[in-house]
């Protein structure tokens, strides 16, 4: 039987998106069963009837509230690996089948793909390493996509929502996954393209780092220069 893949994805439905084709990549997978649950944001009708759509909110709620309802409503047991992702990336072709099986490969609990060159980028450091297939981080950012191992689930979340669009959670990640003597890491041989929104653009930037620095106030966390660190590459 095939291990199953439960997808949480957030739809900003009044500007530009790529949620169809991202929806659609993901469910082509021939190694997994994959389970959709799409949260839609705003007014304008989705053009794809087929996006799995659990919830739809007139008005805009910080990310991670948004996520921890939809997972808190279902039996994460149920699945191998839970992927998050936002609407406005480009996956390569058979995106998720090679993914996780470098995910696999190297045992990763948490993990990312990196993003290709051309992306947009907040952190250097997540960029594709070209030549490699994949590294051993201390650090996977929170978006556009990032995937938890089950093993992992039980220690991620829910999430913290002191910091409700997320921010600084990959920075006390490391401290969690390494405390559980889990490994993390990010995928180089299927980079993701993240060209079409500055990630920035859709909330207020002071609100998100004051959250951040209250989060960080009260867990072990990693500075920057410690987490922007890799433990292994592999070829």
């Amino acid at each position: 039987t095939k291990g199953r893949v439960l997808v949480v994805g957030i739809v900003l439905a009044d500007v530009a998106n790529l949620a169809d084709s991202i929806a659609r990549s993901l469910a082509s997978s021939r190694e997994w069963a994959v389970e959709q649950q799409w949260v839609v944001i705003g007014k304008s009708p989705l053009r794809d009837a087929s996006l799995q759509v659990v919830e739809t909110l007139s008005s805009s709620e910080p990310k991670f509230v948004i996520l921890n309802r939809v997972l808190g409503s279902t039996n994460l047991c149920d699945y191998n690996y839970v992927v998050i992702t936002d609407d406005d990336i480009e996956l390569p072709p058979f995106f998720l089948d090679r993914y996780l099986a470098w995910v696999g490969k190297y045992n990763f609990a948490l993990a990312q793909p990196a993003r290709t060159h051309d992306s947009y980028i907040d952190h250097r450091f997540v960029e594709q390493l070209d030549g490699i297939s994949a590294r051993q981080t201390r650090y996977v950012e929170i978006g556009p996509l990032f995937s938890m191992r089950e093993d992992a689930l039980p220690i991620l979340t829910p999430f913290d929502v002191t910091s409700p669009m997320g921010w600084g959670y990959d920075f006390s990640w490391p401290v969690t996954i390494d405390a559980a003597k889990l490994k993390m890491g990010i995928v180089d041989a299927v980079p993701v393209s993240h060209r079409m929104r500055k990630p920035v653009a859709n909330y207020v930037h002071s609100d998100a780092d004051g959250q951040m620095k209250e989060y960080l106030a009260g867990r072990s966390h990693l500075k920057p220069e410690e987490a922007f660190y890799i433990v292994e590459s592999f070829a």
